[in-house]
């Protein structure tokens, strides 16, 4: 089972495409969800991916706009898509009939 940060981490990851990397990741986050994450927080979950089998990571080649540093690329595998879809299928179907006004705010 995903958590819900877990959830938003995977939807970011495949909004980004494959090679996204953890500061993309978390201002898509950010942005989309309008919630303040921390950094680490979003680097933790990627970790909990990585260790779950749902996601795969690489270092990329230095870049010139990061002082040649290096950045951990992520994308998500076929297991961290079934989960996804098996976890937001679950909410979908538990969420059915209920009108706006049933469902918190």
């Amino acid at each position: 089972m995903l958590g819900e940060l877990e959830q938003l981490v995977l939807l970011g990851l495949i909004r980004l495409g494959d090679d996204a990397y953890g500061l993309a990741v978390h201002e898509e986050l950010e942005r989309r969800t309008r919630r303040r994450l921390s950094l680490g927080t979003v680097y933790k979950a990627l970790i909990r991916l990585e260790d779950k089998g749902f996601v795969a990571s690489h270092v990329g080649n230095p870049t010139p706009e990061r002082g040649g540093r290096r950045k951990r690329h992520y994308r998500v595998l076929a297991p961290g898509r079934r989960a996804l879809a098996h976890s937001l299928g679950a909410i979908r179907r538990l969420s059915e009939g209920l009108n706006a006004l049933e469902l918190p705010r």
